[in-house]
């Protein structure tokens, strides 16, 4: 297969794959140093994800303090073919805090409305639920045993990849 049709065919199922569901685990950092994991749903944006979270959760008050963190989707136990080797996009991000009522709002907003329904409006007009804006910084792409591939730097889908092979 050509490079560039092998490309193509890896940006399809990275679109596909992201868009299949509909949270992601999140891994922020403490004050102290402590990790935290958990989850949150999350809706696409432009080469960005929104999740919508509330101050009384660990993982809000972490990323107003610490913008780095780090995201997984991952496949579904139940659909892997392979429980060792599950299909799974991994980032390093940078989470940004959005202001109420600004445009990246607005346009949060009608993306998570869209994704995940009329609960959204409702969790929106709570003064303790925050947005966050997650920008990629580097990601990967894992799809089995010796089939992970490295995203272009900054891209959420990525155009171009790296196979990532043990030397």
């Amino acid at each position: 297969m050509p490079h560039h049709a092998a490309n193509q065919s890896l940006f399809e199922e990275v679109h596909h794959f992201i868009h299949r569901y509909k949270t992601l685990h999140l891994s922020t950092i403490d004050a102290d140093q402590q990790p935290c994991a958990s989850y949150a749903p999350f809706a696409l944006g432009d080469n960005c994800l929104y999740i919508l979270i509330s101050e009384l959760a660990q993982h809000t008050r972490n990323l107003l303090q610490q913008q780095q963190a780090s995201i997984l989707i991952i496949e579904d136990e139940q659909d892997a073919v392979e429980i060792f080797a599950r299909t799974r996009l991994h980032y390093s991000i940078k989470a940004q805090h959005i202001q109420r009522e600004n445009p990246t709002w607005h346009e949060a907003v009608a993306q998570l409305e869209a994704r995940h329904g009329e609960r959204i409006p409702q969790l929106f007009s709570l003064s303790d639920f925050h947005l966050f804006q997650l920008k990629p910084d580097q990601g990967q792409f894992v799809k089995g045993f010796a089939q992970a591939f490295q995203l272009e730097t900054g891209q959420l889908i990525s155009a171009e990849f790296k196979h990532l092979k043990t030397s």
